[in-house]
Protein backbone atom coordinates (compact mmCIF):
# COMPACT_ATOMS: atom_id res chain seq x y z
CA UNK A 1 0.00 0.00 0.00
CA UNK A 2 2.82 2.42 0.85
CA UNK A 3 4.44 1.73 -2.50
CA UNK A 4 1.22 2.66 -4.34
CA UNK A 5 0.94 5.94 -2.42
CA UNK A 6 4.56 6.84 -3.18
CA UNK A 7 4.09 6.06 -6.87
CA UNK A 8 0.91 8.13 -7.09
CA UNK A 9 2.57 11.06 -5.31
CA UNK A 10 5.51 10.91 -7.71
CA UNK A 11 3.21 10.81 -10.74
CA UNK A 12 1.25 13.85 -9.53
CA UNK A 13 4.45 15.73 -8.70
CA UNK A 14 5.95 15.12 -12.13
CA UNK A 15 2.67 15.92 -13.87
CA UNK A 16 2.39 19.17 -11.95
CA UNK A 17 5.89 20.25 -12.87
CA UNK A 18 5.74 19.06 -16.49
CA UNK A 19 9.53 18.65 -16.67
CA UNK A 20 12.39 17.43 -14.54
CA UNK A 21 13.79 20.96 -14.60
CA UNK A 22 10.51 22.32 -13.30
CA UNK A 23 10.47 19.69 -10.57
CA UNK A 24 13.98 20.74 -9.55
CA UNK A 25 12.87 24.36 -9.29
CA UNK A 26 9.86 23.35 -7.19
CA UNK A 27 12.06 21.33 -4.83
CA UNK A 28 14.53 24.21 -4.59
CA UNK A 29 11.71 26.65 -3.76
CA UNK A 30 10.42 24.32 -1.05
CA UNK A 31 13.91 24.01 0.41
CA UNK A 32 14.30 27.78 0.44
CA UNK A 33 10.98 28.17 2.25
CA UNK A 34 12.02 25.66 4.91
CA UNK A 35 15.38 27.40 5.30
CA UNK A 36 13.72 30.80 5.70
CA UNK A 37 11.26 29.47 8.27
CA UNK A 38 14.10 27.89 10.25
CA UNK A 39 16.13 31.11 10.14
CA UNK A 40 13.16 33.20 11.25
CA UNK A 41 12.43 30.81 14.11
CA UNK A 42 16.06 30.87 15.21
CA UNK A 43 16.05 34.69 15.28
CA UNK A 44 12.94 34.69 17.49
CA UNK A 45 14.59 32.42 20.05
Amino acid sequence: MKKLIVILAAVFAVAGCNTISGMGKDIEAAGSAVDKAATDTKKKM
